[in-house]
């Protein structure tokens, strides 16, 4: 390669070094060279290729303005005539991966191959699967440096022409796609080989990939609940009729919070699901306190089976949601339930 391999570098505004979720909502922003982990990028890219540009936009914004931002990607990209864009690494989070996903397709469409780095569970795997070409990742950004130079390698070789080999050869995460190979041996004969060094105790690999999931220790039960204040998490899309959080009908990345203070049940002129994985008819014109059963609650707290209920609800879709937004969903009113002193609450499922 004669000529270095020009780069260009998508990242968000947490990693540009503009802020956090303060700054979430920031435009596109282009500026010259390597920023913030794009050094280590540069780095590892060494002398065969330079990052001439560093796209930055804030999550929010890109997840909620895609037009508008996918423009002004697809004009930078014009102007910039990168030989390779590298997305990233967004790991878990799921607004960053939607973003780097985002910006991929675009330089794709301009036949500009495009390399990110994500977790297997991240909302723009499951999403963008088959058009996605991400190296995998944990959960911890002190892996940036091991990452960024996987994206670097598999990136240039696609820079030079190099033909995409199997993910488990080139190290990214499988897309579903599958294509025709000839093997020296036959399929019987590879599976018999492979339960025989199975049985000798032998290092073996299958051909099919088996998602495995980590084990949750269930919390211990609750002995007495006329003493505990109960928390209430929804999956059925239940929110204020006209969706003020935008909580999404599937994918969700995020759950809203909402105060019932005061309400013996939810009526229909203020409540609607926007569950996008079931016929939401009678929840939105007969009654919307099947999705979250509060007149039953009520009473339960009046007979004292239960203590009390804490007085906000979260709610969110399961339909299509990956692991990992979910967890952090989790996390989050975890923690909030944790501040209030909720010491134990009910999931309604949709």
């Amino acid at each position: 390669m004669a000529n270095k391999v020009r780069v260009v570098h998508y990242i968000n505004q947490f990693f540009g070094g503009i802020g956090g979720e303060d700054k979430s909502d920031i435009p596109v922003q282009v500026h010259h060279g390597p920023v913030g982990p794009g050094r280590a990028l540069q780095m590892a890219l060494g002398d065969r290729a330079e990052v001439v540009a560093t796209i930055i936009c804030g999550d929010d914004f890109i997840a909620e303005n895609e037009d508008e931002a996918g423009e002004s990607i697809g004009k930078a990209l014009d102007d910039l005539k990168p030989d390779l864009v590298l997305a990233g690494p967004a790991f878990d989070s799921g607004r960053y991966g939607l973003g780097c996903a985002l910006v991929c397709r675009i330089s794709q469409s301009k036949n500009i191959p495009a390399v990110s780095g994500m977790h297997p569970d991240n909302a723009a795997v499951i999403t963008h699967r088959r058009d996605l070409l991400a190296v995998p990742t944990g959960l911890d950004a002190t892996e940036m440096k091991d990452i960024l130079s996987r994206m670097a390698e598999l990136g240039l070789k696609l820079a030079a022409g190099g033909k995409l080999g199997p993910a488990g050869e080139d190290g990214y995460i499988p897309r579903g796609k599958r294509e025709l190979v000839f093997k020296k041996e036959t399929g019987s004969k590879r599976a018999l080989d492979m339960l025989l060094a199975r049985v000798k105790g032998e290092t073996w690999e299958s051909e099919i990939a088996v998602q495995r999931y980590a084990t949750v220790t269930p919390a211990a039960p609750v002995e007495d609940l006329s003493s505990v204040k109960l928390g209430i998490v929804v999956s059925t899309g239940i929110v204020p009729r006209g969706n003020p959080d935008a909580v999404p009908s599937a994918r969700s990345l995020h759950a809203g919070r909402y105060s019932f203070e005061g309400l013996e049940e939810l009526d229909l002129e203020h409540w609607e699901s926007v569950h996008g994985g079931f016929n939401t008819r009678i929840l939105n014109t007969v009654n919307p306190n099947y999705a979250l059963p509060l007149p039953a609650l009520r009473k339960l707290v009046e007979d004292g089976v239960i203590g009390e209920l804490y007085p906000f609800f979260y709610s969110t879709v399961g339909n299509q949601t990956a692991i990992g937004p979910a967890q952090e969903i989790g996390k989050r009113v975890a923690e909030d339930f944790k501040a209030a002193g909720v010491s134990a609450a009910i999931q309604v499922a949709g």
